[in-house]
């Protein structure tokens, strides 16, 4: 008899991520996963107790595929780090219409507020070397600017719009300069 087959976790999660991409993350259940897998639900559940562990497994990896999205915008060296990070971030809304839903688009209401991200921080520290803003206006400088991208990339993600990436880059140029002028005046 031959042995048998063993799937991973990775290959599961792997699965699960190709299910979201293609059919939304409400497709992804044991039998679909199972099915795409070639195999019975049984290496599912060996690897994973319950369906809200694979979720989480999934979340984790859809968000790592955003990060190297922020990462090879800003190497690119295509625009200044503060805005590559805006401009990948609608890019993954774009081209990853799902797994963004699935990290950005969803149900929030009972859950903890997430945690201060490093991320976050270092987003805030370059608008305070840019602009010369103490720590709770850059904070805020931040906020701003990350609502305005979120907006836009919801838009791409939801295929309500779909723009030029130099008109994009543009209109982010211009809600940054026009904070700006604002946090200065003030």
């Amino acid at each position: 008899m031959p042995p048998k087959v063993k799937i991973t976790k990775e290959e599961i999660v792997a699965a699960a991520v190709e299910i979201v991409r293609k059919e939304g993350v409400q497709a992804v259940n044991a039998r679909t996963l199972a099915n795409a897998l070639n195999c019975s639900t049984q290496p599912i559940f060996s690897n994973f107790a319950t369906m809200e562990q694979l979720h989480h497994a999934v979340t984790e990896k859809a968000d790592a595929l955003c990060r190297a999205y922020l990462k090879r915008e800003v190497e690119s060296g295509a625009y200044p780090a503060y805005k590559a990070n805006g401009m990948a971030y609608i890019r993954f809304a774009k081209e990853e219409r799902e797994l963004f839903k699935l990290l950005y688009m969803c149900d929030r209401k009972g859950e903890p507020l997430p945690e201060y991200t490093e991320l976050s921080h270092q987003m805030e520290s370059i608008v305070q070397q840019n602009t010369g803003l103490g720590d709770l206006d850059a904070k805020l400088f931040h906020l701003e600017m990350w609502v305005y991208v979120h907006g836009i990339a919801t838009m791409f993600a939801t295929g309500f719009l779909d723009l030029d990436w130099v008109l994009v880059s543009k209109m982010l140029t211009d809600v940054y300069q026009g904070l700006r002028k604002q946090y200065k005046m003030e």
